[in-house]
């Protein structure tokens, strides 16, 4: 009678309350709204969502996608992550980075780019409903650091050529580099002069915020407080005045019959149609493309653009958490941006994730909740309702500084001394993966991965060993002892005991060795066997329980041991004495 019983209280539990709430973040913070936050969540959201309108234009550029598509991408993500995200501050939506990975995998084909959100979504919320978020630890700074670096090197330079007007340049990076180079001299002057008057002042505009806080109040002065403002929120929104005043301009051009400038061109209007992304594809002679052919074509892209998408949107997550006093559930954001990226799919959005720029804004903008991410949505949903026909006339000029101004901060040069002073060896697989990312961005990352791999292996096959002499050699090993380290310890102690002339008694002081697999055993083994072959004493000092019932259960010959180094010591003068 009682298992049934139990079987129902196990029911309950998982129906109950709170666990909905862990499932449904906005069950925690809703009930406790209040005006105050719908005043800040409105102003957070409504400047953000003018910084966001016009960055996701610029991505789907870099994205190899028809601006609309950026739109697409910018919106679900507010809506979504008010319901499912942890954090007041997380703003989803396209960024620099998964724009990159996009167009590496799936550029200038839309409608891959819709199926791959939709399979990126489907690995991420796996992720999340398995607990797997733990294989993001395998991906090192450094790693992460030399692909931010080499990727904001790529679309930075990448944006060169719509800065100088000029066509026909391949998108391969270093190609890219020759041809944009060899075609300056066909530089349409009207794109140079808005491209650089655009950089000045996104330039000059964001020095000025760097200068200003939001809440900077050190004037006594209420009109000079009110003034500081006023600049703060016109630096904030500079991408949405810059591409504004840019589009005017070209306007005017366009109007009076000049093409001086390279503009967007035609985009569709209105909302995209809610239906699932295609599963198959036609190619140019009319050939059905499957979607085991498409997911294959896909390839690595499958596994990294999930696993980076993860990584950046948690790491920013994690950062505000940590500056604003709160704590976020890791599993619980890749849910959310898993869910964002599903349903993203269905409207016609390529794979997108946390963005730091605006979640920079929406946090210092003071937003209270996630509900700041809905009034934004409802701006980008607002832009590709009614502002489409005037997204013709924005210059590609201006959408380009956009971008460039975007990814500057990503090259982080100081990183590299940082490295050199704190561990050198991590300099590998950040120069690695900063490298191989100009072939292939995702092969950057395996590569870099795997340098971090082989130098983890490295470290575990060859333990630090320090070496001093008390008559007899002690030798303390710094680090945990398994099976890759096996041989090299041997022939460590076989070099320094047994190879000298007399031979010479050793205490292994085994204070930090948790764990003992059979290869090291065993190699243990025989090397107790040439001590008492040579006459000299292999004596184990600080052992802890775990591992001595190991040695005791493998019955080794001429074990010895004791709790401490002067124990071994002693207990080695006294065996010698008697002899």
């Amino acid at each position: 009678m009682d298992q049934p019983l139990v079987g129902s209280e196990s029911a309950r539990a998982c129906c109950s309350y709170s666990t909905l709430k862990a499932w449904l973040p906005i069950l925690s913070w809703l009930p406790k709204y209040k005006l105050r936050y719908l005043q800040m969540d409105l102003l957070a959201g409504l400047t953000v969502g003018l910084t966001a309108v016009p960055q996701a234009l610029a991505y789907a550029e870099v994205a190899g996608l028809p601006v609309q598509y950026g739109l697409y991408s910018a919106f679900m993500g507010g809506f979504i992550y008010t319901f499912l995200g942890t954090s007041k501050d997380v703003t989803l939506g396209p960024t620099a980075i998964m724009s990159l990975l996009c167009f590496s995998v799936v550029g200038w084909q839309p409608e891959r780019a819709v199926l791959l959100s939709l399979l990126c979504g489907v690995i991420q919320a796996a992720m999340a409903l398995f607990r797997l978020g733990f294989l993001l630890d395998f991906i090192s700074y450094p790693v992460i650091k030399g692909f931010t670096c080499a990727a904001a090197v790529t679309i930075g330079f990448g944006q060169v050529k719509n800065i100088l007007g000029i066509q026909g340049v391949p998108h391969q990076f270093f190609l890219e580099v020759y041809y944009t180079f060899y075609k300056i001299p066909e530089a349409r002057v009207g794109d140079v002069v808005l491209g650089l008057l655009s950089l000045s002042l996104l330039v000059m505009l964001t020095l000025m915020k760097s200068s200003l806080g939001p809440d900077d109040s050190s004037s006594s002065s209420t009109s000079s407080t009110i003034a500081r403002k006023l600049v703060w929120a016109v630096a904030t929104m500079r991408n949405a005045l810059v591409v504004v005043a840019a589009s005017v301009v070209a306007y005017s051009w366009e109007a009076s019959g000049h093409h001086v400038f390279t503009i967007t061109g035609h985009t569709s209007q209105g909302l995209p149609p809610f239906r699932p992304p295609p599963t198959s594809d036609t190619s140019a002679n009319g050939t059905i493309i499957s979607f085991g052919e498409i997911v294959e074509d896909f390839g690595g892209g499958l596994a990294v653009i999930p696993l980076m998408g993860l990584l950046e949107s948690i790491a920013i997550a994690k950062a505000f958490a940590s500056q604003n006093d709160y704590r976020i559930d890791a599993n619980q954001e890749l849910l959310a941006i898993g869910v964002t990226n599903i349903m993203g799919s269905f409207v016609s959005a390529y794979p997108v994730t946390g963005s730091f720029g605006r979640t920079a804004v929406n946090s210092q903008t003071g937003v209270c909740t996630p509900a700041g991410g809905v009034i934004t949505s409802l701006i980008v949903l607002l832009s590709l309702q009614f502002l489409m026909a005037a997204f013709y006339y924005i210059p590609k000029a201006s959408l380009a500084a956009v971008i460039i101004c975007a990814v500057a901060p990503m090259v982080d040069y100081r990183v590299v001394a940082k490295m050199w002073k704190i561990h050198k060896l991590d300099l590998l697989p950040f120069v690695v993966t900063f490298l191989m990312s100009f072939w292939q961005v995702q092969y950057g990352i395996a590569a870099g991965v795997a340098a971090s791999g082989f130098l983890l292996l490295y470290r575990i096959a060859r333990p630090q060993i320090k070496v001093s002499d008390h008559g007899t050699l002690v030798m303390e090993l710094c680090s945990g002892l398994s099976f890759p380290a096996a041989e090299y310890l041997s022939n460590f102690i076989h070099t320094q005991a047994l190879q000298v002339t007399p031979p010479r008694s050793v205490v292994l002081h085994c204070h930090h060795v948790s764990i003992i697999d059979y290869t090291v055993v065993s190699e243990l083994g025989d090397l107790l066997k040439q001590f008492q072959l040579r006459k000299v004493q292999l004596v184990f000092s600080g052992v802890k329980p775990s591992v001595l019932k190991v040695l005791l259960a493998a019955d080794l010959q001429g074990l010895k041991y004791t709790d401490s180094v002067e124990e071994a010591l002693q207990l080695l003068s006294v065996n010698l004495l008697n002899l």
